[in-house]
C-alpha cells in the first residue's frame, strides 16, 4: 500500500508518542522533500522532528511536477502542495493530512484522505478486532490478519 503524508499527521502522532501507528498500519510512509525539511530541520527540537529522522520506514521522495506545486502553493503551504502532488504523482492509496483546505483539493483530485484522528481509529478499532481475542485465547492467522487490514483499507 503507497500512503503518503503530510507534516500535521506525523507532528501530531509524535506528540502522543503514537508514530508507530504508521508503520504498524502501513509498513512504509513517503513523504515528499518538503515535509522531511518541516519536520526535521525546520523543525528540530520540536516534537516528531527526531522520530521522523530516525524513522527508516519513512522514505522521502522529490516531486516531479513543480507546476503543479508552485499552482497549490498559491491555496495551500508547500507540504501540503508536494503531499497533495506527490500522491497523485505515484498514485497513493492513501494521503494523510489535516488540514480542511489541502483535504479538499485532495479529494478533488480523486485522492483517497485520512487525518490523524482516522489513523488513531483505525488502528484502535484493529488493535481490538486482533489482539483482544488474544487475550482470551484465540488465535488469527496472518492471512486473517492481512484481510482484516485489506477490509479496513490499511
Amino acid at each position: 500500500m503507497r500512503v503518503v503524508s503530510n507534516s500535521g499527521p506525523l507532528i501530531a502522532l509524535a506528540k502522543i508518542g503514537k508514530l508507530k501507528v504508521l508503520k504498524e498500519l502501513f509498513g512504509e510512509i513517503i513523504i515528499p522533500r518538503a515535509v522531511w525539511y518541516e519536520v526535521v530541520e525546520k523543525g528540530k527540537g520540536k516534537p516528531g522532528s527526531m522520530e521522523v529522522e530516525n524513522a527508516k520506514w519513512i522514505k522521502v521522495v522529490d516531486v516531479k511536477d513543480k507546476i503543479g506545486v508552485e499552482i497549490l502553493k498559491k491555496e495551500v503551504e508547500i507540504g501540503e502542495a508536494e503531499a497533495i502532488i506527490l500522491a497523485k504523482e505515484i498514485n497513493a492509496d492513501l494521503l494523510i493530512l489535516d488540514e480542511k483546505i489541502p483535504r479538499i483539493i485532495a479529494k478533488s483530485l480523486g485522492l483517497n484522505v485520512a487525518g490523524t484522528l482516522a489513523i488513531l481509529f483505525i488502528a484502535k478499532k484493529i488493535d481490538i478486532l486482533i489482539n483482544m481475542p488474544r487475550t482470551k485465547g484465540v488465535y488469527f492467522s496472518d492471512k486473517v490478519l492481512k484481510e482484516v487490514k485489506r477490509m479496513y483499507q490499511v
